[in-house]
């Protein structure tokens, strides 16, 4: 097992050309509520739960985006009610949110 049993990453990327970004969409607000959420839950830190700040991951068109490591598990959410569905399903329970999922990319 690594340093953190699940590490995930949200996109807050701003885009300034117009096209849609994770930034635009709350996600910073959205981190900061999962990491809250984490803590109270008592799941965040080393050998549980790390909660990260990414850059642009490259997928604002389907976001706003999260990833989470290291099951390479891509996520789009609109509310914090898909938020703790997550929480509780995935970084809790181990089981993947079928409804919110998003395609990984394919290979370069």
């Amino acid at each position: 097992m690594g340093y953190y049993r699940h590490h995930v990453f949200f996109c807050t990327n701003r885009r300034e050309d117009g096209r849609p970004s994770c930034g635009a969409c709350g996600a910073a607000e959205a981190r900061d509520y999962v990491k809250r959420r984490c803590k109270e839950l008592g799941i965040h830190g080393p050998g549980k739960v790390r909660i990260n700040t990414a850059g642009c991951l490259d997928r604002c068109e389907q976001g706003p985006v999260i990833v989470i490591y290291p099951d390479e598990t891509w996520y789009t959410y609109v509310d914090r009610q898909d938020l703790d569905e997550i929480i509780e399903r995935h970084l809790q329970g181990g089981e993947r949110v079928e409804r919110l999922l998003i395609d990984r990319p394919g290979p370069v």
